[in-house]
């Protein structure tokens, strides 16, 4: 690991730039990156103490210590890259936190990348700013969490850079992922939890829909999209499986665990906002716009699959498999 800036090139090296690497998605990215060997690899990194892969004495990967806030301490390098990986965010804090990181710094960040270098900036969005067409979601932009408004504050303002042609923005979904040498993603960390209410949830029905997408699987699609830019300017997907209904979902666990669903009791919208309303729950506006909206689904929506590669994970089957969740008959 190298912790030096250098500016001169390695004969033949492609230079990438990345942020969030010690994310859960960004670990999977880093170690395809490291894989490949034509990768000169900087990260940007506040704690590099996260990072849990192998790096020490790595010879292409270089560690530049401090977070977006600090970009301009690399503002001799920045220029120099040939690739950019942005998939750091801030997910809470304040209000000064969360929109200098997730606008103000990113956008700084791809202002000193070089049009005429930079071939293209891999840039890591939230399908949660998209509406079901895959057009930006107005109710994302007014009550949306500080998370996803700064998002959809950012993407509105893409079109504002030099490099606008040159990016590719990418919109997981529901993200899994995390082994013992990457940290678990937000949802697959509470997933043994909620597999215990299967036995519950197979009776209810709902009308909702949504995709997932495991970390590997963004990870190789990113592999991919970096290999072959675009030569039609600016574009963007949105990363998932094929979408799911909530039925569909509940059928799929409840048979991994060998559990039979005997009948159903519908969960209409109806009587959620009655249970809302008799037992005054209090709910944030983007939570029950959520509740109303329910069908989280994209028309589009890529992976591995869609440029003839195997999914990591294809199935909710699959992701109970690799998380180490027993099957049961």
């Amino acid at each position: 690991m190298d912790t030096s800036a250098s500016n001169s090139p390695s004969p033949g090296s492609v230079r990438v730039f990345m942020t969030g690497a010690s994310g859960c998605i960004g670990h999977y990215i880093l170690e395809l990156l490291m894989q490949a060997e034509r990768y000169d690899i900087y990260l940007l990194l506040r704690n590099p103490d996260k990072l849990r892969l192998p790096v020490a004495n790595h010879p292409r990967v270089h560690i530049l210590e401090g977070g977006l806030a600090d970009i301009d301490r690399y503002a001799d390098l920045i220029p120099t890259m040939n690739l950019a990986i942005l998939t750091a965010a801030a997910w809470g804090g304040d209000d000064d936190y969360v929109f200098g990181t997730n606008v103000h710094h990113n956008l700084r960040l791809m202002s000193m990348l070089d049009p005429d270098r930079c071939q293209q900036v891999i840039y890591f969005s939230t399908a949660s700013i998209l509406d079901r067409s895959g057009k930006p979601l107005p109710e994302a932009g007014t009550l949306g969490t500080d998370y996803i408004r700064s998002k959809y504050k950012c993407h509105q303002r893409l079109p504002e850079l030099a490099l606008y042609p040159k990016i590719t923005t990418v919109f997981p979904t529901l993200v899994f992922g995390g082994d013992k040498d990457k940290p678990y993603s937000f949802i697959s960390a509470g997933l043994q939890d909620v597999t215990r209410w299967v036995g519950l949830a197979r009776f209810l029905q709902a009308d909702a829909g949504f995709h997932f997408a495991h970390a590997q699987d963004i990870a190789t699609v990113v592999a991919h999209l970096l290999e072959h830019p675009s030569d039609k300017g600016y574009r963007e997907f949105v990363i998932g499986n094929p979408a799911l209904s909530a039925n569909q979902a509940i059928e799929e666990i409840s048979d991994y665990f060998g559990q039979r669903i005997w009948f159903r009791v519908p969960l209409s919208i109806g009587l959620a906002n009655l249970l809302i309303k008799v037992f005054r729950v209090q709910m944030a506006p983007w939570d029950y716009f959520c509740l109303q909206y329910r069908h989280f689904v994209y028309q589009g929506a890529i992976n591995p699959a869609s440029f003839g590669m195997d999914p990591y994970c294809a199935t909710l089957a699959d992701l109970l498999r690799v998380h180490g969740i027993a099957r049961r008959s």
